[in-house]
């Protein structure tokens, strides 16, 4: 099986596993985060820079960046729709809400750097309107790993697949496509509840903050036509603000209340 087909099937369904397992131990707010790292765009434009070059994925990168915009109405609209929707519902709105802005966003053509500079100011706005949630209670356990696994591996398969027939930044937009949300977002709201979705929609969009620096340092570095070292510094810039983002925007979990005691 050739080595590009094995990155397809095999990389990014361990990778959502990984997030999955992590989410469990550590609550969906973290799931959310880690699930914003560039582990499924990034294979994703890994492939196509390997099967149609350096500067068709520096191309479809510019595309994925602007297209967190897109993302972010996805998450604010399903947070939003789960005040008066279940899973179902808020699903269904996300998704018109994230076509619609995907059809404004192809015909919208800015530069590298103010398409990054738009996408930093569009995150900082979604932080300030997202809705609250309730503390997230504990969810039955699901045995969904094996449906996360396989959305992942057809996502990869269509999206390089059809990479010729879309185009570098069609490509890009659909390399965005929030797989990782609709699957993780839809088993957080009926396992734990609306405020499971919501604490796991505020993790991913702080951890668009990463995956924005992932974007614009792997477009700038790929005109330079070096796969390599190009994948490595990108990954690297955005580790660095991935985990400094978390620090910087997280609030502290309050302690709990203590109880009154009983007079004796």
């Amino acid at each position: 099986m050739p080595p590009v087909l094995l990155l397809k099937l095999l990389l990014v369904p361990l990778l959502i596993w990984l997030v999955t397992l992590a989410g469990r131990r550590w609550g969906p707010a973290v799931a959310g985060w880690l699930s914003a790292f560039p582990i499924v765009a990034g294979p994703i434009l890994f492939t196509l820079s390997l099967e149609q070059g350096a500067a068709f994925a520096a191309r479809a990168a510019e595309g994925t960046l602007l297209a967190v915009v897109a993302i972010l109405v996805f998450s604010l609209a399903y947070a939003w729709a789960s005040l008066r929707c279940g899973v179902a519902g808020s699903m269904l709105t996300a998704l018109l809400a994230l076509a619609g802005s995907v059809a404004l966003l192809q015909a919208t053509r800015l530069p590298l750097g103010l398409a990054f500079v738009l996408v930093w100011c569009a995150l900082l706005l979604c932080l300030k309107v997202f809705p609250q949630a309730a503390p997230v209670a504990a969810g039955k356990r699901r045995n969904d790993l094996p449906w996360r696994m396989l959305a992942a591996a057809l996502l990869v398969l269509a999206v390089t697949g059809g990479a010729t027939h879309m185009g570098a930044r069609l490509s890009g937009f659909f390399a965005m496509f929030p797989v990782m949300g609709t699957v993780l977002v839809g088993f957080a709201h009926a396992g734990s509840g609306r405020a499971g979705a919501v604490a796991l929609l505020r993790g991913m969009v702080i951890g668009y903050f990463g995956f924005a620096t992932f974007c614009v340092v792997l477009a700038m570095q790929l005109r330079e036509g070096v796969v390599g070292s190009a994948f490595a510094l990108a990954l690297g810039c955005a580790l660095v603000v991935h985990v400094a983002a978390r620090r910087l925007l997280v609030r502290p979990a309050l302690p709990a209340a203590v109880a009154p005691q009983a007079k004796a």
